[in-house]
C-alpha cells in the first residue's frame, strides 16, 4: 500500500507516507482490510475524529516509523489538536514482527493519559498476551478485534461506532452494540448473490462442461473485492469450464478442508484453481501420499501478485520476494503446479479523508486465458481414453553431439523411456515397435520429421512483435537456420521419430553452438528457427496431449524471460505454451527442478540416485596396499624385511605417482611418507562414487542395493535410535573405545579391543584404526547379505548380542527397504497418474546420503525450502565452522589471515544445506543472522573482539537460479556489507571497510560521485544478467572457439559481472569493471559440495563456475589464488581440501577406477555418454586451473581410449563417444596442457582415422 504521495527519501530504505496528523491512526498489514476500512470511513458523519489509515509494513524499517512518528503520530494541528489520541494496531505475526514499532508505540501511549493503544492480532487466533497490553479491557479489545476479523460491511460499521463511543466520549457501559456478524469458516461465492448455495451455481452451469473449484480468500468478500474473480470466472466459462468459487479462511482449517472435500466430491470436479497463499499444513510429513484431498485431483496455483503490473512489466525477477514465497515457494509443498500470475493489485482511488489508498486486484485478462488452457489440457488428460493420447518425450542434447544424447544427471535416460514405454504399453496407449535397447532407440531417434516452412510461418505470426523481429535480427529468415531444406519442399527439419502416439524426439540446441560470437557477450540469447519450429510442430502438428522432459535437465526452463511469473514475451512460455508438462529429475537437485517448476510449469516426478559404492583400489595401489600389510606384520619381528619393504613402498608410490598426489614427491622422511601413503590409500578406498546409473522405476540388483544401503546408512542423522549411523552402532556394541571415529580417515595404530568375531572376520593383519573400520564394514555387510538374501531373517539373536545394531537393522526391514522398493513402483505410477491429469503428491528434496531419508521414496513432486528461513540455525552452525577452518588453513600456510575470498554459491546447495554456503559468507564477514520463529528477519554485526580476528572481505559469485529464488539473501549480504562500512571499531580490523574506501576514493578521483562510487565500491554479490543463466565458458568450452586463458576469463566476466543489491533497480546492474576488481583482488576462491553423491567430474558446472572463478582470478590477479573445496558431506567432519588434491582423488577413485567402469558398461550408450562427459569436465578443469598432470592424461587415455576392454565398449555402443575423448585429448596436447610422448599422440591419430572410416561405413 502506498498512500497518496508516499515516497522514499534521499536514503533509500527511509519511506515517508506524507500523510498529515490524525486524532485515530489504524495500523494493518492487509491492503484488503485498510481498503475496507477506508470505504467505510468516507461514510462516517462529518464530526468524526480525523483518521489515517497505515499498512504498517511501510515502516518497518527502524528510520521509517521514526519519521511517521515525528511527523504525524505525535504533531498537533487542525485535524488533530493533541496529536494522535488513538492507535489501533492489527499485529500480523505477533510481537516479534514488528518488535520495533510495538515497544515505540508503547513508550507513545504511556506518555500522556488521554492516549489510547489497542493492538489487536491480524489473525483469527486469539493472542492474549496483546489484549494485555492495552489501555482499555481485555473485553473491549476483544471485541475489537472480532469487527476487524471478520470484516465486511456491517462490522466495520460497528467497529467505528464502537471505538467512537469507547474512546471519544464518555462511554456508557449501558449503550448495547452489535455483536460482530460472523461469516462461515467456508462458503460458495456467487458473483452476483455474495454468499450463495452449490444448487444456484448448478442451475446456471452447462451441463456438458468440466468442473473446477476456484479456491479465494474469505477476506475477499469481506473487504468486497471480488471483482477479480467475478472476471476469472468468466474467462474460464469462455473455455467452457464451469466454476464453483469457495471462498475460505484458510486450508489449514479442518473445518474448511471437510467443506472443500464434501463439495469436490459432490460435483465431481477435476481441479482445483487455487488463489490463496501460503501451505496447506504446517506439518509437511503429515501430508497424504496420494493427495491433499479425498479425490485424486491436481492443484493449479493461480498467482494474485501484491504489486502492480507496471512492477511486473519492468522486473525480470517478476514479482516481489514476499509473493515468491507466498505463492510459488511455499505451495509447491503442497504438490500445486505453478501457474501465471492473473491479478494485480492496482489503486481503485485514493481516499482523501483517510490519505490512503483503496486497493484492489484487476485481472490480466491475457494471463488468465493462458492460466484457463492450462487448466482444459489438464482435463483432457482426464477425460480422454490413453489411446487417443499423443505424448512427447523429450531427451536434453548438449552440448549438439550425437555422443551426448539424453542428458540426465546420474540417470540412464534411455534405458529409463525403454520403462516408460513399456509402462504406456501396458496402459493402453497407441505404441507399437518398442525398441529392443537403449543402442537402438538412440539410434532410431536421430531420425528427422519435419514442418513445412508455411506452416511455421503461420505459427511464427502468433508471436508478439517483439519477440519475432528478435529472432529474425539475430537469426535471419527461417532459410538460413542450419535444420532448414529446400528438397522436394521448403521445411524445417524435426529431430525424432514417431512410434505411433508417441514422438520421442531430442531437443535442439538453444544456439550457442550455430552463433559463437554471442558465447563471449551474450547470455541472453534468443532460440533460433528450428527450437522454435521443434515445440510448434509438438503442439500444433502432431498435437500432443502432454510432454514428458527426462532427467536434469535441458533447456527450456533455462530460456530468457522473467525468472518467476512469466509474461507472453517470455521464451519458455512462447515455446512451451500451456502443454502439461512432466519432468522426471533426481531427487538431490531441487534447485533446478524447481526452475522447471516455475518456468515451464512442470510437475516434478522425482527419481532415486544412482546406486552407490566404495571405491576400492585396484591394480598396482592394491597390491602397495598388500605390501604395507606384509610391511605392518614384519613391524619389530625382521629387521630387514621391515626395511626391505619400507623401500619397496616408496618405490612403488613414486613410481605410480602417488607420491606427487599426497606432495611428498621431494621429501626423504620415511615415516612421514609412510603414515601419509596408508592414509591416502584408505582414503581413495573409502571416497563414495556411484556404482552405475540410476533406471526410472527399478531398484539395483541385490548386490549393487547392499552397498548402498552401507552407504545411505553411514552418517548418524537425528535423535532417534535408528539414526545412529550403523558403523557408530557397531563400534558401541563391540565395546570399541568412544574416541574410535569409525568413518574418520585419520590413520593410527590401534590398542584398542580385537574382538574375535572381527578378528577372524578378515584375513588381513589388524595394526591400524582402518583394520578396525574394514572389519566393521565386512560384519556390516554380511548383516545386510541376511536381510536382502533371507527376508525371513530374524532379530531375536541379533537384538541379544548388538543391541545398537538390531534398531539400525529393524529400521532397515522396517522402513528404509519399504521405502526404496515403493520408490522404484511410484516413479512410474506418478508419471502414469500424472498423465491421467491425477495429482501427483509433494515430497521432501535432498541427499539421502546426508543423512535425509525423509526425501524417501521417490516419485513424488519434490519441493524446495522457504527462502526466508535461510540459512537456518544448523546451518549457521555448520557455515561458522566451515569459516574457521578455511580461514585457519590459510592462517597455517601464509602466517597471516586472508584479506579478501571469492564463494560460488548454487541455489540447489542452499536448498539442500539449508544455506550452509551463504552461513559461510556471513560468518567471514563477521555477521549473524537473527531469526524470528525459523525465519531470518534480520542481522547483527560481531564485534571484532568477539570475532577475534580481521573481517574478511567475501565476492558471492551466486547462480542465476540463487539469484532468483534468493534475493532476500542477497540483500540481506548486501546490508551487511554496507553497515560494515559504516560500523565504528577500534584498530585496521575492518579489512571489509578499507577495501571498499580504498577503491571508493579512486572512483571519486575518476569522476564519480561520493555515492555512485560508493555503492559501485561496496557490491558484493554478482550473478548472470537478469532473465539468464550460466558462468558464460561452457559454449566456449564444447565449441573448442576459444584461443587464449584470457578468452575463457572475459566471458567469465561478460556472463557474471552484474551486481545485485538493495537498490532502486534490485533487477542487476552491468559492473564488469567492479567484478574484475574483486576478482584481481582474492587470495581464496572456494565452493562447498554438500554430498558425495556425485563429484566435481560429475557435472560440468563445477568446472564452469568454481573453474572459471580460478581461471579469471589468475588472469586479473596475475597468479592463481588458492583454490579449496569444502567438504560438507558430512556436517559433523567438515573438511576444507585443495581442489588440486580433490581432482587427484576423483581420477584415482573414479575415472581410472576399472569398477567405475565396469558399473558404466552396463548402461551401453549413457555409460558412454558418461565417461566422455568426465573427461570433458577434467579438461575444462585444466584449461582453468592447469592441475592435471601429464602422467594423469596418460592414465585416462591407457584406460579409457587404448584398453581393448573399454575401446571395444565405445565402438559398440556409442563410438562417437570414442571420437569425442580422442578429439579432446588431442585438444589438450595441442593447446600445451598435456605434454604427450609423440608415439601416444599418433595412436590417437590413427585410432580417429579408423573411427572417421567406420563412420563414412555407417
Amino acid at each position: 500500500m502506498r498512500v497518496l504521495a508516499s515516497k522514499k527519501c534521499k536514503n533509500e530504505e527511509i519511506i515517508n507516507l506524507n500523510q498529515t496528523p490524525g486524532e485515530l491512526i489504524i495500523f494493518s498489514a492487509a491492503d484488503s482490510s485498510i481498503s475496507l476500512l477506508s470505504n467505510i470511513a468516507e461514510k462516517l458523519p462529518i464530526k468524526y475524529p480525523s483518521i489515517r489509515l497505515v499498512n504498517w509494513i511501510n515502516l518497518i524499517k527502524p528510520a521509517s516509523f521514526d519519521l511517521y512518528k515525528s511527523r504525524v503520530i505525535e504533531k498537533c494541528t487542525l485535524d488533530a489538536p493533541k496529536g494522535t489520541v488513538l492507535i489501533i494496531l492489527s499485529l500480523l505475526g505477533g510481537i516479534n514482527y514488528w518488535q520495533y514499532g510495538f515497544i515505540k508505540l508503547k513508550q507513545w501511549v504511556k506518555k500522556f493519559k488521554y492516549r489510547i493503544l489497542i493492538i489487536v492480532p491480524g489473525e483469527y487466533y486469539e493472542d492474549s498476551s496483546l489484549f494485555k497490553k492495552n489501555t482499555v479491557s481485555y473485553l473491549q479489545s476483544y471485541r475489537i478485534w472480532r469487527y476487524l476479523r471478520e470484516g465486511g460491511k456491517k462490522n466495520i460499521i460497528y467497529f467505528f461506532k464502537y471505538i467512537y463511543a469507547l474512546c471519544f466520549k464518555k462511554y456508557n457501559k449501558q449503550i448495547a452494540f452489535y455483536k460482530p456478524y460472523i461469516l462461515p469458516r467456508a462458503l460458495i461465492y456467487h458473483t452476483k448473490l455474495g454468499k450463495t448455495t452449490l444448487k444456484e451455481w448448478q442451475f446456471i452451469w452447462q451441463y456438458t462442461w468440466p468442473i473446477a473449484i476456484l479456491l479465494l480468500y474469505r477476506s475477499h468478500i469481506q473487504s468486497e473485492n471480488t471483482y477479480v474473480f467475478n472476471q476469472l470466472i468468466d474467462v474460464f466459462n469462455f473455455h467452457c469450464i464451469n466454476i464453483l468459487p469457495i471462498a475460505i479462511y484458510s486450508l489449514k482449517e479442518l473445518t474448511c478442508i471437510k467443506t472443500l472435500e464434501e463439495l469436490i466430491k459432490i460435483t465431481n470436479s477435476y481441479l482445483i484453481l487455487n488463489t490463496t497463499g501460503f501451505a496447506l499444513l504446517n506439518n509437511y510429513k503429515t501430508i497424504s501420499s496420494i493427495s491433499n484431498f479425498n479425490k485424486n485431483i491436481p492443484i493449479l496455483q493461480l498467482i494474485l501478485a501484491s504489486n502492480r503490473r507496471e512492477y511486473w512489466k519492468k522486473k525480470k525477477q517478476g514479482i516481489s520476494i514476499r509473493d515468491i514465497a507466498m505463492h510459488i515457494v511455499l505451495p509447491e509443498l503442497d504438490g500445486r503446479i505453478i501457474t501465471r500470475v492473473i491479478a494485480f493489485k492496482a489503486n481503485y482511488i485514493n481516499n482523501i479523508r483517510t490519505q490512503s489508498s483503496i486497493i484492489h486486484f484487476v485481472l490480466h485478462e491475457e494471463r488468465a486465458h493462458i492460466v484457463a488452457n492450462i487448466a482444459n489440457n489438464l482435463i483432457s488428460l482426464n477425460k480422454l481414453n490413453n489411446n487417443e493420447k499423443r505424448i512427447a518425450i523429450i531427451l536434453s542434447n548438449y552440448p549438439n553431439s550425437n555422443a551426448k544424447i539424453g542428458n540426465g544427471v546420474g540417470l540412464d535416460t534411455p534405458a529409463s523411456i525403454l520403462n516408460i514405454l513399456q509402462s504406456f504399453k501396458n496402459d493402453g496407449y497407441i505404441i507399437n515397435n518398442i525398441p529392443k535397447n537403449s543402442n537402438e532407440l538412440v539410434n532410431l531417434i536421430k531420425q528427422f520429421q519435419n514442418i513445412k516452412i508455411k506452416n511455421y510461418l503461420n505459427y511464427f505470426a502468433t508471436l508478439t512483435p517483439q519477440n519475432r523481429k528478435e529472432v529474425i535480427i539475430l537469426w535471419g529468415e527461417p532459410n538460413k537456420d542450419p535444420f532448414y531444406k529446400n528438397i522436394n519442399g521448403k521445411y524445417l527439419l524435426i529431430p525424432g521419430i514417431k512410434l505411433n502416439n508417441i514422438f520421442i524426439g531430442i531437443q535442439p540446441a538453444r544456439g550457442f553452438n550455430i552463433n559463437i560470437e554471442a558465447n563471449y557477450h551474450d547470455p541472453e540469447l534468443i532460440p533460433p528457427h528450428n527450437y522454435i519450429a521443434f515445440y510448434f510442430w509438438l503442439r500444433n502438428i502432431f498435437k500432443i496431449n502432454a510432454i514428458i522432459h527426462i532427467g536434469k535437465h535441458g533447456n527450456l526452463e533455462w530460456l530468457p524471460g522473467k525468472s518467476n511469473a512469466l509474461s507472453i514475451t517470455c521464451w519458455p512460455d512462447i515455446i512451451l505454451g500451456t502443454i502439461p508438462n512432466f519432468y522426471p529429475f533426481i531427487v538431490n537437485d531441487p534447485g533446478e527442478g524447481a526452475q522447471a517448476k516455475r518456468r515451464t510449469q512442470a510437475v516434478i516426478i522425482d527419481h532415486l540416485m544412482p546406486p552407490l559404492s566404495k571405491a576400492n583400489i585396484y591394480g598396482q595401489i592394491y597390491e602397495i596396499e598388500l605390501i604395507i600389510d606384509e610391511y605392518y606384520q614384519a613391524i619389530n619381528i625382521d629387521l630387514f624385511r621391515e626395511i626391505y619393504l619400507k623401500n619397496l613402498i616408496i618405490k612403488k608410490t613414486r613410481e605410480n605417482n602417488l607420491l606427487e598426489e599426497i606432495n611428498l614427491y621431494k621429501k626423504n622422511n620415511y615415516n612421514l611418507i609412510m603414515n601419509n601413503i596408508d592414509a591416502y590409500l584408505c582414503e581413495i578406498k573409502e571416497t563414495q562414487i556411484r556404482n552405475g546409473l540410476h533406471i526410472l522405476g527399478t531398484i539395483p540388483n541385490k548386490n549393487l542395493l547392499k552397498e548402498t544401503l552401507i552407504l545411505l546408512l553411514r552418517l548418524p542423522r537425528g535423535i532417534n535410535k535408528e539414526d545412529i549411523g550403523i558403523f557408530h552402532a557397531l563400534a558401541k556394541d563391540f565395546n570399541l573405545p568412544n574416541d574410535f571415529d569409525p568413518i574418520g580417515i585419520t590413520i593410527y595404530h590401534w590398542k584398542g579391543p580385537k574382538p574375535y568375531i572381527l578378528k577372524n572376520i578378515s584375513s588381513r593383519p589388524w595394526f591400524t584404526n582402518a583394520h578396525t573400520k574394514e572389519r566393521l564394514e565386512i560384519f556390516a555387510n554380511k548383516l545386510l547379505e541376511n536381510i536382502l538374501y533371507y527376508t525371513k531373517h530374524k532379530n531375536t539373536i541379533l537384538y541379544k548380542k548388538y543391541f545398537y545394531t538390531s534398531i539400525v537393522i529393524e529400521y532397515v526391514q522396517k522402513t528404509l527397504l519399504p521405502l526404496l522398493y515403493n520408490s522404484a513402483n511410484n516413479e512410474i505410477r506418478a508419471l502414469l497418474n500424472g498423465l491421467r491429469g491425477k495429482f501427483v503428491p509433494p515430497g521432501a528434496s535432498g541427499s539421502p546420503t546426508r543423512g535425509k531419508l525423509e526425501v524417501l521414496p521417490t516419485g513424488r513432486n519434490f519441493y524446495t525450502i522457504d527462502s526466508f528461513a535461510i540459512p537456518s540455525k544448523p546451518a549457521w552452525i555448520l557455515g561458522k565452522k566451515s569459516a574457521e577452518l578455511l580461514i585457519s588453513r590459510y592462517l597455517k600456510i601464509y602466517g597471516d589471515y586472508p584479506s579478501s575470498i571469492g564463494i560460488s554459491i548454487w541455489g540447489t546447495t542452499t536448498i539442500r544445506t539449508g544455506g550452509d554456503d551463504i552461513a559461510q559468507a556471513l560468518a567471514l564477514i563477521g555477521v549473524e543472522p537473527k531469526w524470528v520463529y525459523q525465519r531470518v528477519i534480520d542481522f547483527e554485526i560481531i564485534p571484532i573482539k568477539i570475532l577475534g580476528r580481521p573481517r574478511i572481505d567475501v565476492t558471492l559469485r551466486v547462480s542465476g537460479f540463487f539469484r532468483d529464488a534468493f534475493l532476500n539473501i542477497i540483500n540481506l549480504f548486501d546490508a551487511a556489507i554496507k553497515k560494515i562500512f559504516n560500523y565504528i571499531e577500534i584498530g585496521y580490523n575492518n579489512t571489509i571497510k578499507s577495501i571498499i574506501e580504498k577503491r571508493r576514493i579512486k572512483l571519486i578521483t575518476q569522476g564519480l560521485s561520493k555515492n555512485k562510487a560508493f555503492r559501485k565500491a561496496s557490491y558484493r554479490v554478482f550473478s548472470s544478467k537478469p532473465g539468464t543463466y550460466g558462468a558464460g565458458i561452457k559454449g566456449l568450452i564444447n565449441g573448442r572457439n576459444w584461443k587464449k586463458k584470457k578468452d575463457l576469463a572475459c566471458a567469465y566476466i561478460k556472463w557474471g559481472g552484474y551486481a545485485y543489491g538493495k537498490t532502486e533497480i534490485n533487477d542487476g546492474i552491468e559492473e564488469f569493471d567492479e567484478f574484475e576488481e574483486r576478482l584481481s583482488n582474492m587470495d581464496i576462491i572456494i565452493q562447498n559440495q554438500d554430498n558425495r553423491e556425485h563429484d566435481i567430474l560429475d557435472s560440468g558446472d563445477y568446472a564452469y563456475f568454481h573453474g572459471g572463478m580460478a581461471n579469471a582470478v589468475k588472469i586479473f590477479r596475475g597468479k592463481l589464488p588458492q583454490i579449496y573445496l569444502g567438504d560438507h558431506s558430512n556436517p559433523n567432519k567438515i573438511k576444507i581440501i585443495n581442489l588440486k588434491d580433490e581432482l587427484n582423488r576423483i581420477i584415482r577413485n573414479r575415472l581410472i577406477n576399472p569398477n567405475w567402469i565396469k558399473a558404466m558398461h552396463r548402461h551401453g550408450y549413457k555409460g558412454a555418454f558418461e565417461m566422455l562427459s568426465s573427461i570433458d569436465y577434467l579438461f575444462t578443469f585444466d584449461a582453468t586451473t592447469n592441475f592435471i598432470k601429464d602422467y594423469q592424461y596418460l592414465e585416462i587415455t591407457k584406460t579409457l581410449i587404448f584398453s581393448s576392454y573399454n575401446q571395444n565398449f565405445l565402438k559398440k555402443n556409442n563410438y562417437k563417444a570414442l571420437i569425442e575423448m580422442s578429439e579432446r585429448l588431442l585438444e589438450a596436447n595441442k593447446r600445451g596442457f598435456w605434454k604427450a610422448d609423440d608415439n601416444i599422440i599418433s595412436k590417437i591419430e590413427t585410432l580417429l582415422l579408423n573411427l572417421e572410416y567406420v563412420k563414412e561405413k555407417i
